[in-house]
């Protein structure tokens, strides 16, 4: 079982003939999720992949047309925030925005939109979601796990990647895996999928990525110590970054005295979890 998707989520995405949204869309249909529909504005009433999914000019009529709960963008930055909007608007309940590159005062306007309809948002600038032998929406390679009991929440999409494999390595696999994202303005947070994790009866044990900057981690160590009665381990990336010095994401950076490696670290050990040194770890650190 999972959270969030799995093989009942009827997915359209966004970008659909694009060379990003052609691929993945290829990966995702291996991988077995249910994609329904496309949309590219002025190309409706095509077929891509040989003819198994219909293309729409907008997503209302996807929706209409095939039943699409969920979204996943694969839209150039300049347009995914109205891509964002379209989808909210078409009355679909998840929307998955892989794009990266989406400039933060366009995030802050969406969020706020967003924030007034029962609409979640995972991303943007995120690898998507995961539920093992069930579905994936994003971008996250297909032969990387296995399913099992342990819930996933990660800022950063290759160390997703890297701790994914590490668990399947170890015979260790995963309920549903969750990239946030690493942008300032996101859609959903680590409180959120900590939340949804603790109430989910098929995940026993949870992993959390993070990485310096902000205080998105610190918070969640507050939920962590007053909210969940299941174990959780995690990893700061960065933990020698310099201050004042990006770090991959455009969240990734340590100013104002706030968002070092060890202010999240230590919060985190506060709360009872055990933070590991390395990714490869995280395996040994779960029951």
């Amino acid at each position: 079982m999972s959270i969030l998707v799995n093989k009942q989520t009827r997915l359209v995405v966004q970008g659909i003939t694009g060379n990003e949204g052609l691929f993945h869309t290829t990966q995702m249909v291996a991988y077995g999720t249910n994609v329904v529909a496309g949309v590219t504005p002025g190309k409706g009433g095509e077929w891509v992949l040989e003819g198994k999914i219909p293309v729409f000019d907008t997503v209302r009529s996807a929706v209409e047309t095939t039943g699409a709960n969920t979204s996943v963008i694969f839209v150039p930055a300049r347009f995914a925030p109205d891509a964002i909007l379209e989808a909210a608007d078409a009355g679909v309940s998840l929307i998955v925005c892989i794009t990266e590159g989406i400039p933060v005062q366009d995030m802050m306007r969406v969020r706020s939109y967003l924030d007034q309809k029962k609409v979640r948002l995972v991303g943007p600038n995120c690898p998507g979601i995961l539920t093992p032998g069930e579905a994936k929406v994003g971008i996250i390679p297909n032969n990387i796990s296995i399913p099992g009991n342990i819930g996933i929440v990660s800022r950063s999409g290759t160390l997703t990647y890297e701790v994914l494999y590490a668990l399947k390595m170890a015979g260790k696999g995963a309920s549903t895996c969750v990239g946030i994202g690493g942008d300032p303005i996101n859609g959903t947070n680590f409180v959120d999928v900590l939340d949804m994790f603790e109430a989910d009866p098929h995940t026993d044990q949870v992993v959390m990525i993070g990485e310096i900057g902000g205080t998105d981690e610190e918070k969640a160590a507050e939920f962590i110590a007053r909210n969940m009665t299941k174990p959780v381990v995690a990893f700061i990336a960065g933990q020698s970054a310099p201050p004042g010095k990006r770090m991959g994401h455009a969240g990734a950076i340590i100013e104002g005295g706030t968002g070092t490696a060890r202010d999240k670290v230590l919060a985190l050990e506060k709360s009872g979890v055990r933070v590991a040194n390395h990714p490869e770890e995280i395996p040994g650190f779960l029951g």
